[in-house]
């Protein structure tokens, strides 16, 4: 099996275990990580700069409005540094444009083998790693990676609330900010 198809795969496993109507999974979704100024005048001229992403929760906000909530990017057996570092930065730039997103990375078909150091290392702009023993999934690691994205779905949802909200007079107050540093 390759990555591609796995992705599929457990995309489809995914949309019958999130049910929300809101929420949707998509593969291969190219999504802008800059926009370039070409030109400025009576109007401006702009170009979105993507990347095409692996795996991508989305929140339909209606009236054809979306916001992409959860990136997952895929690898299957091992993950290079050089990977590592790549998707880390993709991960930044992708919220130079969407600072709410959430991003994580998820190796498939590792065996028994623990994730690697070097993602610990060079995997700084994720905020989630996951590693599955075989390509089809058992129910805990199932269940543990859909808790996770449920998880970061309510921290996307959050972010945006205190990075766009926090003028309104009926905002939520917040006196500590912390990430938390989970091993499981």
């Amino acid at each position: 099996m390759n990555e591609r198809e796995w992705v599929d795969d457990l995309a489809n496993v995914l949309r019958d275990r999130l049910t929300s109507r809101r929420i949707r999974i998509e593969t291969g979704l190219r999504l802008p990580y800059g926009y370039e100024i070409s030109a400025y005048g009576e109007t401006r001229e702009a170009t979105a700069t993507e990347f095409q992403t692996d795996l991508a929760i989305i929140e339909d906000l209606g009236d054809g409005a979306w916001l992409p909530r959860v990136i997952v990017e895929a690898k299957i057996d091992t993950i290079t540094t050089h990977d590592a570092i790549t998707y880390s930065r993709k991960a930044d730039c992708h919220r130079t444009v969407h600072p709410y997103l959430r991003y994580g990375v998820m190796i498939g078909n590792r065996r028994d083998r623990p994730l690697p150091g070097r993602l610990y290392r060079h995997g700084t702009g994720f905020d989630f790693m996951i590693s599955f023993q075989e390509f089809d999934l058992s129910e805990d690691e199932l269940s543990t990676f859909v808790k996770i994205v449920k998880d970061e779905i309510r921290a996307s949802r959050n972010l945006e609330k205190i990075i766009y909200h926090s003028r309104r007079p009926d905002r939520d107050h917040y006196t500590v900010f912390r990430r938390r540093l989970l091993l499981e």
